[in-house]
């Protein structure tokens, strides 16, 4: 039998800026899945440090990744945010994305997971900005991105209260005081194992 297939789509939360490979949240909740006995693939990625929802969905016509997929996450709208793009424009794309996304994912949105928006207000990179208001228009923000997820009908997976987890406790960021750390991209691929496993579900009989 095949191993099982896994799409992660997104921005530089997705590729890891600053930390290993195998320190990227896809490629950690791969190995959590292992070793909950699943025979499952690395990671294929489309993601780019920078990249909006537009930027995504231009990424995936380039890359053109070879379907069907068993597994499928999205994470994407920092940089939306980050550049004052409007909400109604991200919520649309991300609609878009989703449909996409399930798509791949063999047509069944049981098999994509959304991830929340991170909060970067929290990082030294902040310094010197309303963090209020970045703190907040993340929240108007992630309230699409649960609008959308129960929309498609696809798990979402909070990962927001974790990343303000690094207000508070060191360790959790990289050098740039801006994207997170291995242990904290771990935490994530804790929370996103459930949705995983229940994606996955269909294949569990097939063991490493």
């Amino acid at each position: 039998m095949a191993k099982s297939r896994y799409l992660a789509l997104g921005d530089s939360y997705t590729i890891g800026t600053g930390v290993t490979e195998a320190e990227r949240w896809p490629a950690q909740l791969v190995k959590l899945v292992r070793a909950e006995g699943l025979d499952i693939a690395e990671p294929e990625y489309v993601a780019r440090d920078g990249w909006t929802t537009t930027d995504l969905s231009a990424g995936i016509r380039e890359a053109a990744p070879r379907s069907p997929f068993d597994l499928v996450s999205l994470l994407i709208g920092v940089n939306n945010q980050y550049r004052g793009l409007p909400l109604g424009e991200y919520r649309e794309e991300l609609h878009d994305l989703l449909r996409l996304a399930i798509e791949y994912a063999r047509g069944e949105p049981r098999r994509t997971i959304l991830l929340s928006i991170p909060d970067w207000s929290v990082t030294p990179f902040a310094e010197g900005r309303n963090r209020g208001e970045i703190a907040a228009a993340i929240d108007r923000f992630n309230a699409a991105t649960r609008d959308e997820a129960a929309r498609s009908k696809v798990a979402r997976i909070d990962v927001t209260p974790a990343s303000r987890m690094a207000a508070t406790t060191s360790g959790l960021l990289t050098d740039d005081g801006l994207h997170p750390s291995g242990a904290m991209y771990g935490s994530w691929a804790e929370l996103a194992l459930p949705g995983a496993l229940a994606a996955l579900g269909t294949r569990t009989a097939h063991r490493a």
